[in-house]
């Protein structure tokens, strides 16, 4: 299969889809690799690392025309749905229940689209994990950073001094993100509860720091009994290739202290805040009713380097599994894939798309059948 990496374009985005290393992995496997000049330079990844590697070096418009499936980072943006031709498989971050745009040309441009946060195995969403492991750290780093006065925050320093009161800090979902949220939040000595509506999680993650953080059900008493005294809170929650529940609403603002932060990590599924909507890391940070708002929606790509790396380890083994197979052997064969599938043949085949914006839905099955 002839496979094609473009250089991403969204904003402060320094990630790439494929590293050197991947590009050697496809092509011994007998692939055909195009990659856009200086897709990785930013990180370090010079076109000679990938010429060495066995890619062929082209332009974005070069790539799309060769190219049978497309590997990115970060979903398309409007600027790039033009170099798509119909039938193209392409394999990214997706988050479409947040972008009813997109899936319109997906769909109308029979992409078979296969989005990394809804492939899943029975451990759970392994191509999803390592950004969101990356995202959860970052919360609290950034949480910290933008808590400062300067930047129209509180200006606590989360761990305190000896004699002065720690940073508070509030963390809505117990998963991945949630986890690796308050593991930062712990270790830079901050005052951490963390709220998840399972039980079972809530015991795991009160075992795992020895009963040294707050653990609560969620629920909406519990939220609004815990904002008048948060100086930060992390929205966590994801329900896989659907939009984020709102757990914090407009009105509920007025409950904070002035100058406190909410850090939507779940800014890709729409936003588990009412006030959240998507910013840049060049512009990263908004003020409503007082409250700072950080809803950057490529989060890791600030750490991108890191980020590459570790998403990649997570994606090749997929990635070879469509480039040897194609989509329909590869989907019927291995269940995560066949998960990861969100549209196919003019059809959206993953039910949390298709119910965010009351469009058809097919399943997975009867598409890949059809």
């Amino acid at each position: 299969m002839i496979i094609g990496c473009p250089k991403e374009i969204k904003v402060q985005e320094y990630r790439v889809g494929l590293t050197p290393d991947n590009v050697r992995a496809y092509v011994e496997a007998g692939h055909t690799v195009y990659i856009e000049h200086q897709a990785g330079v930013a990180i370090g990844f010079t076109d000679q690392d990938y010429l060495d590697a066995g890619a062929v070096l082209a332009t974005k418009a070069e790539l799309f025309a060769q190219a049978q499936m497309i590997i990115k980072v970060k979903e398309p943006i409007a600027e790039e749905y033009h170099y798509f031709k119909p039938n193209t498989i392409l394999y990214t971050y997706l988050h479409l229940a947040a972008d009813r745009e997109l899936t319109e040309m997906l769909v109308a441009k029979n992409i078979a689209a296969i989005a990394y946060e809804t492939i899943k195995t029975p451990q759970g969403l392994p191509c999803l994990q390592p950004m969101s492991q990356i995202a959860g750290r970052l919360a609290a780093i950034e949480s910290t950073k933008f808590s400062q006065i300067t930047f129209g925050g509180r200006g606590v320093l989360f761990s305190g001094v000896p004699g002065t009161p720690k940073g508070k800090v509030l963390i809505l979902g117990g998963g991945v993100v949630g986890l690796n949220a308050a593991q930062i939040a712990m270790g830079m000595g901050a005052d951490v509860t963390i709220m998840d509506v399972d039980a079972n999680r809530l015991a795991y993650i009160d075992q795992m720091f020895d009963m040294r953080i707050k653990t609560l059900f969620s629920t909406r008493e519990n939220i609004l009994a815990e904002l008048p005294t948060a100086d930060a809170v992390i929205g966590a929650v994801l329900i896989p290739g659907a939009k984020a529940p709102k757990l914090v609403r407009r009105e509920d603002l007025q409950l904070m202290k002035p100058g406190a932060i909410l850090t939507d990590v779940a800014i890709d599924q729409g936003g588990c805040f009412e006030t959240s909507k998507a910013t840049t890391h060049n512009d990263p940070v908004y003020i409503v009713d007082g409250v700072v708002h950080y809803c950057v929606a490529n989060m890791p790509g600030c750490v991108a380097r890191t980020s590459t790396i570790a998403l990649t380890n997570s994606t090749l083994k997929y990635g070879l599994e469509l480039a040897s197979k194609g989509v329909v052997a590869a989907c019927t064969l291995d269940p995560a894939l066949k998960a990861g599938l969100n549209t196919y043949q003019g059809h959206i085949t993953f039910p949390g798309v298709a119910q965010a914006f009351a469009l058809p839905y097919v399943e997975a099955d009867q598409a890949l059948a059809s």
